[in-house]
């Protein structure tokens, strides 16, 4: 059967189940997960452990022996399968099946079997080797946390060590504080708050000690520039492009992922105005999960036009990270940034912040490190002293390599 994490705990406390499988990528969780269930099995009497990983050449025969092994007066045992890759091959489909058939008729009550893997796609969930391993045991999904939740799953993880932050306002800036710079590295946003745990006392955090203490260790997914486009969260997408340039991403790629998002907003904004209905232009065009509540909103402050733009900006940025030219001699009107990186963020920005005014990209977004910074520009400027403000922002260069002052 299908476990929900928060629900594993519960499960565990009443009877444990002779297989269980934890999948997904979320390293931390599936580790807290497989800790629990290694505990829980400790009490029950299951000391002696065998731990085998699946490498090239593995001896699937050496698995099945050791799950159905008995012993009249040995201690009972915890089989443990790590399955990197999560492609056990067919001679491991088959002992895998082999393995779910022993468990399901309980032949061997002495033996526990934990078997982890990585984030599975839809096609092996499917695959009769792990059906067969999902209806014999208990298969539980590790999902990641997303930006969105991160808040929430911080002030837990606070509270379980007896601390937490004020209410209101002032709490709500410490969680977001605190997301901000663990983002997509759950595994050090853990140590970052057993910090927390460490230095301060239980009870009430400020914002000054989580300021103070709390650093910057995010790690950014060039693959979920497109959440913070469509929010349109020009903070955060200016963070996500700094900490990407820091890490030595390729901007082709990161030009790629944006123009791919573009493309997609296009294609569905046009066949909405044909009429189609806009979930099956979602199905259609392969959006699901997050972007798929995201995607209305954002289409309901773009106009084809907009997106038009910004397709025409990003074949001059295509031109400009390979090395070429990526505008024509003359062309002042439409200047490229002399930083890739902050053109990247224009481009990324007609969609965050669209300006449907006609005017260059240029004198309309704001300069990447105030906004990364959280600096916006004065209301109502002229497109002139909006690009002049840009220019001030953005000027000093002395950050560090990959870094914006903010």
């Amino acid at each position: 059967m299908q476990l929900r994490l928060d629900a594993l705990e519960p499960h565990l406390a009443k009877a444990m189940a002779g297989l269980y499988v934890v999948y997904g990528d979320e390293h931390l969780l599936a580790q807290e997960a497989c800790d629990r269930i290694r505990a829980s099995a400790r009490a029950a009497g299951f000391t002696d452990r065998s731990v085998f990983t699946v490498e090239r050449g593995f001896d699937w025969s050496a698995l099945i022996g050791a799950s159905q092994s008995m012993s009249l007066f040995g201690d009972r045992q915890l089989v443990e399968l790590r399955i990197p890759s999560g492609k056990p091959g067919k001679e491991g489909a088959d002992a895998l099946k082999t393995l779910a058939a022993t468990a399901k008729s309980a032949a061997n009550p002495d033996v526990l079997t934990l078997i982890t893997l990585p984030r599975l796609d839809a096609a092996t969930q499917k695959s009769a080797w792990f059906t067969a391993l999902a209806d014999s045991g208990v298969a539980i999904k590790i999902d990641p946390v997303e930006r969105a939740a991160l808040p929430n799953w911080i002030g837990q993880r606070l509270a379980q060590q007896g601390q937490r932050v004020a209410s209101g306002e002032d709490g709500r800036r410490a969680l977001q504080f605190v997301a901000e710079r663990v983002e997509g590295n759950l595994l050090a946003a853990h140590q970052e708050i057993q910090k927390l745990g460490l230095l301060y006392p239980e009870g009430v955090l400020s914002f000054e000690q989580i300021h103070d203490a709390v650093l910057n260790v995010a790690r950014y997914d060039v693959f979920k520039l497109n959440e913070a486009m469509l929010t349109g969260d020009a903070g955060r997408l200016a963070r996500m492009l700094n900490g990407l340039q820091g890490e030595g991403e390729a901007s082709v790629l990161v030009l790629w992922a944006v123009v791919e998002e573009v493309r997609t907003l296009l294609r569905i904004k046009r066949g909405v105005a044909a009429g189609k209905p806009l979930a099956m232009l979602l199905r259609e065009n392969r959006v699901w999960g997050p972007r798929e509540r995201l995607i209305g909103p954002a289409l309901s402050r773009l106009t084809e036009a907009t997106l038009e733009r910004g397709l025409a900006l990003a074949a001059r940025l295509d031109r400009q990270v390979k090395g070429l030219s990526g505008q024509s001699r003359g062309d002042w009107r439409n200047a490229l940034p002399p930083d890739a990186w902050d053109g990247l963020f224009e481009l990324a920005m007609t969609v965050a912040a669209p300006r449907d005014t006609g005017a260059p990209a240029r004198s309309a977004a704001p300069a990447r490190g105030a906004a990364a910074s959280g600096r916006a520009q004065p209301g109502g400027a002229s497109p002139a002293a909006a690009a002049a403000a840009a220019a001030a922002a953005s000027r000093p260069r002395t950050a560090g390599p990959g870094r914006r002052p903010g």
